[in-house]
């Protein structure tokens, strides 16, 4: 398996020295390596981009803006010679944060953590289905959407309930909403978001999962009848 990877950084330097690293990887393809993120985006909108090494303090546009600018984000290892951009790097779901100078030993761990990410996310049965990862605890966790049964708003965080177990997420209910299937998913509460499969008995009050009431709100209750009559 070669992932395809570009490098962006201003330092002429920098970028010589982990593109050699990039080259001199078996599972690594470099498709360029580019000074400013401008050029980096214009040849992303050509080719396929797996990973992105990136460097954050660039003239004009930073790495994080230039990350804010992409409608379809490839994994990022963020090379920096500062630590202080470690947990902005985070909310930027970043596969890993290497601070300059980089050391082969330290170069490869990344790489094969950006594999083994890469491959989980490909490798979906049909009978297991969609997906999508979600950090709880300083985890990314991989979560089949089929075994979601809802979603409960708590505080800053948002609650998604499976059938194995719960985990709380750093989210809004609107950003979290947006990542789910419109198909199967139904926003019944402002604090509530229900798998619609998993819905077994509803009233002009409630719907039923397992054990649990879920409040449907006033004008919630033909949006579900509607959804329930689809699914």
């Amino acid at each position: 398996m070669k992932l395809n990877c570009v490098v962006v950084d201003d330092s002429s330097i920098q970028r010589m020295i982990i593109t050699k690293l990039v080259n001199n990887h078996q599972n690594l393809n470099l498709v360029g390596d580019f000074s400013n993120a401008i050029e980096a985006k214009s040849c992303m909108s050509i080719h396929s981009v797996d990973l992105i090494f990136l460097d954050i303090e660039m003239p004009i546009i930073n790495g994080f803006d230039f990350l804010d600018g992409l409608k379809q984000k490839p994994q990022i290892i963020f090379i920096t010679s500062k630590a202080d951009y470690a947990v902005k790097a985070f909310d930027y779901d970043a596969t890993d944060y290497l601070q300059k100078p980089i050391s082969v030993d330290r170069f490869d761990s990344s790489v094969k953590r950006a594999i083994e990410l890469h491959k989980l996310r490909h490798e979906v049965t049909e009978e297991e289905g969609d997906y999508i990862f979600i950090k709880s605890n300083l985890k990314k966790l991989k979560v089949f959407t089929s075994k979601i049964k809802w979603i409960e708003a708590y505080g800053d965080y948002v609650k998604v309930v499976t059938d194995e177990d719960s985990n709380l997420v750093l989210s809004t209910m609107k950003s979290f909403e947006n990542d789910l299937s419109k198909d199967r998913f139904l926003r019944v509460h402002k604090s509530f978001i229900v798998n619609i499969d998993k819905i077994e008995r509803f009233n002009s009050k409630f719907a039923e999962i397992g054990v649990t009431k879920i409040p449907l709100s006033r004008n919630k209750k033909d949006d579900l009848k509607k959804a329930l009559a689809i699914a």
